[in-house]
Order: C-alpha cells, then sequence, then structure tokens
C-alpha cells in the first residue's frame, strides 16, 4: 500500500465533506496537496502542507486553518494517533499502532509489487544506438545502462515496453567503414599497408572483422571494392553489430527490436513521412539563414524543402533537403519517429548523448506535428562519464582506436558496479567513476553497502535455519518499535514514493540514492545490537521480537525490488 496516496485521497475526501466546517470556497488546489516523511527531528510518520496550499487560495490564515484541520483529523482519521501544528502550518502526523500494522501487513503478502504504480500504458524507449562501425565506448555505457533500468522501472509500474536500437546502416560513414574492412582484408591476404586515408576507421578491432570474413569467405575474391561492396557491407555490419550486442550483454542489456536506417529508405518511408507532413501544411519551400555562430564561406542561399518546426516550439525551422537534392540526416530521423509514431506508441523515450542536445528540439517537434500532438517524446541526455584511478584521470589502453571501449572497462570492474555507480547521478550532469570507490568494501561503496545489507541478513536467518518471507503475526497489543525500527519503517513506506517521483521525470538516480540510504539504516540497526546488548536481532538462538523479523524482511522486499529495477545482482554471501 502507498500511504501517501492512501491518506492523501482520504483528507482530500474529508476535507470536501466539511469546507463548510473550515470555511474554504475554492477547493481547486486540492489535488496538488502533498504528504511527505518529515525531517526527522520532528519523529513524525507524515507532514501535510495542506493548510498552506488552502489557506493561500481562500485568503485564511494557514495557523488558523491547520488547528481546524487538527480539529477534523482528531475526530474522523482513526488511524492518526497524533497531530502537531509544525513551523507555518505543517500538519505532522503520527500513525496508530493499528495504521503501521496494516502498512507492514500490506507489504509483506504483497512482497514482488511493493512500490508500483500500476499504469499499463505503452512505451518506446530508444537508446544507445551507436553507430555500427565498432564497439561500444565507455560514452555509450551510460545511456545504454540508463535506458535499459528506465525500461526496468516503467516494466515495474506494469507498463508495455519495447526497447529499441537505431542502426545507423546508410550514409557515407557505413560506406567509409566498409572500405576501412575491405583495406583491412586487402592487408591480411595481400600483407598491403594500410593507408592513412582521412575518414577510414583506423581501430585494431577491425582486424578481427577481416579475418573472420576472410576465414568465411575463403573463395571470395577481394580485388575491387565497388564490386564487392554490397557483400561486404551485409558481412561488416553483421560483425561489428555483433560486437556492439556483445557488449550490452556483457552489462546485462537486450534490445526487443534492431530497426535499420537502410530498410527506413528502401520502404521510402522518407517519402511518405514528408508527404504527410506535406499534407499537414507544415512543409514548404524557402529559404534559411545561416547556422549561427558559424562562418562558412561557401554557404550560399539556396531554396530548400523546409519542415516548419518552429510551429512545434522549435528555434528555427529545418532543412529536409541538402544544397544536392538528397535528403538531410534530419529527414531520416523523421521518417524513423514516423514509424514509431504509426506503432501507436502512447510514449516515445529517446536516450540520447551529451553531444545531441541540440537535436532534441527539431526531433520532439517533428513527433508532434507527425502525431497531431498526441504521443510525447521524451529526450533524455547522459552527460559524460570521467574515469578516475589512484585519484587521477585514467587513461586505458586505446586498443581499438581512439576510444576507451566497453570491455576495457569491464576488464577493470565487473557490471554491478557500473551499472549501480552509472546511475548515482541526475542523467544530466557529468559522472565521475572512480575505479578505487567501486572495489572498495567499505560504507564509501553504495554498490556494496546495498549488496552487504542483503548478505548480512541472509547470514542471519542462515544461522536460525529461518527463510525470507516466515509467516510474521503483528500484535498490536504488543507491537512497540524503538527509535531505529521506526526510522527503518518510515523509509520502507517511502518506497512507492520514490518510485512514483523516479518514474515521473525519469530520474533514475533517486532508486540507488534511496537504496544506499535504506542499507545505511540497517546497519546502523545492525551494528547497535554489537555496541549494547539489548538491541541484538537474537536470543536463545531465537529472534528477540517479531518486529525485529518483520523489519528484516521488509528491508529485503525493497532491496530485491530495487535492485531487480537496476539490473544489479545480490549475492547472499559476501
Amino acid at each position: 500500500m502507498n500511504i501517501f496516496e492512501h491518506y492523501q485521497f482520504e483528507i482530500q475526501n474529508l476535507v470536501k465533506l466539511n469546507k463548510d466546517f473550515l470555511k474554504l470556497e475554492n477547493l481547486s488546489n486540492l489535488p496538488s496537496i502533498n504528504l511527505e516523511i518529515p525531517p526527522e527531528q520532528f519523529n513524525f510518520d507524515l507532514s501535510c502542507n495542506i493548510a498552506l496550499i488552502l489557506a493561500k487560495s481562500n485568503q485564511l490564515n494557514p495557523q488558523d486553518l491547520s488547528k481546524n484541520l487538527k480539529i477534523l483529523f482528531d475526530n474522523e482519521i482513526e488511524n492518526f494517533e497524533k497531530i502537531e501544528i509544525a513551523g507555518p502550518g505543517f500538519l505532522n502526523i503520527k500513525l496508530s499502532k493499528a495504521a503501521m500494522i496494516q502498512n507492514i501487513n500490506s507489504i509483506l503478502t504483497n512482497t514482488a509489487n511493493y512500490g508500483s504504480n500500476k499504469k499499463n500504458e505503452t512505451y518506446n524507449i530508444e537508446f544507445v544506438s551507436a553507430n555500427p562501425t565498432g564497439p561500444m565506448h565507455v560514452g555509450h555505457c551510460r545511456g545504454a545502462i540508463y535506458g535499459d533500468v528506465l525500461a526496468n522501472l516503467l516494466k515495474f509500474n506494469g507498463n508495455n515496453v519495447t526497447k529499441e536500437y537505431y542502426i545507423n546502416d546508410y550514409g557515407n560513414q557505413i560506406r567509409n567503414f566498409v572500405e576501412s574492412v575491405f583495406l583491412r582484408i586487402r592487408e591480411i591476404k595481400f600483407n598491403e599497408n594500410f593507408p592513412k586515408k582521412e575518414n577510414l576507421y583506423p581501430g585494431l578491432y577491425l582486424i578481427k572483422i577481416a579475418k573472420k570474413i576472410l576465414d568465411e569467405n575463403k573463395d571470395k575474391s577481394f580485388d575491387n571494392f565497388e564490386k564487392i561492396f554490397k557483400f561486404l557491407k551485409e558481412k561488416s555490419l553483421k560483425e561489428s553489430m555483433n560486437l556492439i550486442k556483445n557488449d550490452l550483454k556483457s552489462l546485462g542489456i537486450s534490445h526487443d527490436n534492431f530497426f535499420s536506417e537502410s530498410d527506413l529508405i528502401k520502404k521510402d518511408l522518407v517519402n511518405k513521412a514528408v508527404k504527410k507532413l506535406s499534407d499537414k501544411k507544415f512543409v514548404s519551400e524557402g529559404f534559411l539563414d545561416p547556422p549561427k555562430g558559424e562562418i562558412n564561406k561557401e554557404w550560399k542561399k539556396t531554396k530548400k524543402l523546409i519542415f516548419k518546426s518552429t510551429l512545434f516550439g522549435d528555434d528555427t525551422d529545418r532543412a529536409l533537403k541538402k544544397n544536392d537534392g538528397s535528403w538531410t540526416y534530419f529527414a531520416n530521423d523523421v521518417a524513423y519517429h514516423m514509424d514509431k509514431v504509426n506503432r501507436n506508441y502512447k510514449n516515445l523515450v529517446n536516450v540520447l548523448g551529451a553531444d545531441h542536445t541540440g537535436y532534441i528540439k527539431r526531433i520532439t517537434a517533428a513527433v508532434s506535428a507527425l502525431s497531431d500532438d498526441k504521443i510525447k517524446l521524451d529526450c533524455k541526455v547522459c552527460q559524460l562519464v570521467k574515469l578516475f584511478k589512484n585519484g587521477k584521470p585514467f587513461k586505458m589502453s586505446k586498443r581499438a582506436g581512439e576510444f576507451i571501449s566497453t570491455q576495457d572497462l569491464l576488464n577493470e570492474v565487473d557490471k554491478d558496479p557500473i551499472r549501480f555507480m552509472m546511475l548515482t547521478r541526475s542523467n544530466d550532469v557529468e559522472l565521475d567513476f572512480d575505479f578505487d570507490k567501486v572495489k572498495e568494501k567499505t560504507k564509501d561503496n553504495p554498490v556494496f553497502y546495498v549488496q552487504y545489507a542483503f548478505a548480512r541478513i541472509n547470514s542471519l536467518l542462515r544461522s536460525l535455519n529461518l527463510n525470507l518471507n516466515s509467516k510474521i503475526l503483528l500484535d498490536e497489543k504488543n507491537f512497540n518499535l524503538n527509535s531505529n525500527e521506526e526510522k527503518i519503517i518510515r523509509k520502507i513506506f517511502e518506497w512507492p514514493k520514490i518510485v512514483e517521483s523516479a518514474s515521473k521525470k525519469y530520474e533514475l538516480h533517486k532508486i540507488p540514492f534511496y537504496l544506499y540510504e535504506l542499507s545505511t539504516l540497517f546497519h546502523s540497526y545492525w551494528s547497535k545490537g554489537n555496541q549494547d546488548k539489548k538491541y541484538k536481532f537474537i536470543e536463545n538462538n531465537k529472534i528477540k521480537r517479531v518486529e525485529i523479523l518483520a523489519i528484516i524482511n521488509l528491508v529485503t522486499i525493497v532491496i530485491q525490488n530495487g535492485m531487480k529495477i537496476l539490473g544489479v545482482s545480490l549475492p547472499e554471501k559476501m
């Protein structure tokens, strides 16, 4: 049960029924009232801002209104044991023992779904979409993990999610890549030197691709690039995508769908998308100003086919064709997003790299135009990752070319700390990844500290020959919590609110941060027994109090649900 939603609903209904007693005429702001867990020093379970919200819209003194609300709640809500007015008019609420037990029992009987906010909507999340010209680099890791965990979170909330990868397998960069593979084959087969030519891909990973193609096609002639281009493109892209898929698999990531740009061209989707926009009067021929901040002597004012993206919030209209009459990259992206729209997803999410910020407004405008503003596109940019070791910027070998590969990173640390730590800061700020920190077995290593809390609980249960989710009977008459237990219970109750908040704006960093806070409270609770015998969990080879067993199970439930969303393992022994 989400106690915040439950009591917010109860309070709202009660206020509507008693608006005359409360001297309220305007209830338009009633849906915006909020329930939170108050700061620790107040020692209450909930805090409500209703008096502050409604006093403002009704020209009332919030202190006077809070006093009347207190009287109303004391009389009508039996699960509120104690209410105090704090500050300018906040209502701090202590729940009754019956209410606490009711919510604890609800969690214990609904373990796998605790925290879930059931929505049942459709999502398409496009992420990674790295150019298929080689293995993934560290810059791709953060976006890959962000997209995968976002999908896990939305699925946890009961949504239908498609994880999609857009393969940029069309255009000059692909021709350059295939030519690079061809020249590596020539290097192997005819002992020719790989040329130092602009736009070629020099990475040594190409030698592995070239060798595999040679081994599987020994009778094939590699004398003429143009004649073998189509065949070699197919083989080269297959091997390159296998490298990327293997990198993703090593990170615990798999996609549901791979969408090829070349297929998009074959199906003539660009012409279809432009026609659709033209029929809506969103495309015209005209002139664009030169790009801002750029000085290009070769730029000429040329009549172009233009998408009127400023109608949908963009800073400037966008060209759909280049000067030579070919489609722009943007036109291909418009066609791809038309296909997404036609697949009837209610929500579209693009996870982008740090260098794609300027792309957001134009593609968001295109989706708005194509869907008649019925489908929302959210673009989430993942900023750069900086690697550190021994307190200094860390540079690994460049075997893969001019970048640090994902495999280089995985050779240093396992996927669990990578997945957890890549989410410890908001996606829109740069992240420092410290190799030494993620290998430490201390409180300063968040992923270890969360896993260690779970391992400690399992160690305790093994020693007593107990299982998790053992039948727990809480007796209201004897129910009692010490201060450490109250803190943990409140934190447990907060989990659905964390899930809701993280889901609403895709703020995934809130989940590992919360799990670390919960684990810290649990370790403190555990250590209290080492300092004072009366706080020990075990007496005569039995759990001393049923409340302890309940808390152990509650902590386990939340850590399991949270780490499942993050895609991080939970070893039972450490």
